[in-house]
């Protein structure tokens, strides 16, 4: 592990908390009784995977949205908040690991993301922290719904790796999803699933990458 010049890091699970039960939660107490159909974490609608593209506005997917619950009374707001209720927080502590990984690495962030929950995202940080963005943590963030591109497809990640001339060999990438790690280790790159109880914080605290 040693030969770790970059790290590239997913956002959701890894260094923001999220939790897909709340959303589930959410879609119940708006009487949605479908939601198992439409909606999860490894597999869902594509209007999900459009909208993290980039490919639909958050109109057209509220509009899905309304279709696949058959529920076409459902409001803008309603449907933000129960999408947004996914997120829970940055736990103390991650924002000033990731500026002290920083000055040691050249690292990134790698988020598949949509419009809707790219804004929630920056209001809680400027609620939160007084931040206006991501970009003060990292030498680059990458977005995919701002890139038209999405975990897991290859080129998301040799985008990544081709603007900022990263050899893969020396590069660490974090993510939850076991399935965008295989993308990655087919590209060379080194990989770390994290997942709960784990956080980044006892990762790089017990390795020796500090």
């Amino acid at each position: 592990m040693n030969t770790i010049k970059n790290i590239i890091f997913d956002y959701g699970n890894v260094i923001f908390n999220i939790d897909f039960n709340k959303v589930a939660e959410a879609w119940k107490k708006l009487g949605i009784t479908n939601a198992h159909e439409f909606y999860g974490h490894r597999q869902q609608d594509d209007v999900f995977n459009a909208l993290e593209r980039g490919q639909i506005t958050p109109e057209g997917f509220r509009n899905r949205i309304r279709e696949l619950t058959h529920k076409p009374e459902l409001t803008d707001e309603q449907i933000d908040g129960a999408w947004n209720n996914i997120f829970v927080g940055v736990p103390k502590g991650n924002h000033e690991l990731l500026l002290q990984l920083k000055h040691k690495y050249r690292t990134f962030l790698l988020s598949n993301i949509n419009a809707i929950h790219y804004d929630y995202v920056h209001n809680y940080l400027k609620r939160e922290y007084n931040m206006t963005d991501n970009s003060g943590l990292f030498e680059k963030t990458y977005y995919s719904h701002l890139m038209g591109k999405r975990k897991p497809d290859a080129e998301i990640f040799e985008q990544v790796l081709q603007e900022n001339n990263l050899n893969p060999a020396e590069t660490l990438f974090i993510d939850d999803s076991p399935q965008h790690l295989e993308t990655a280790k087919k590209l060379g790159l080194q990989t770390y699933l994290m997942t709960a109880p784990d956080t980044i914080q006892k990762y790089f605290n017990t390795n020796g990458l500090l």
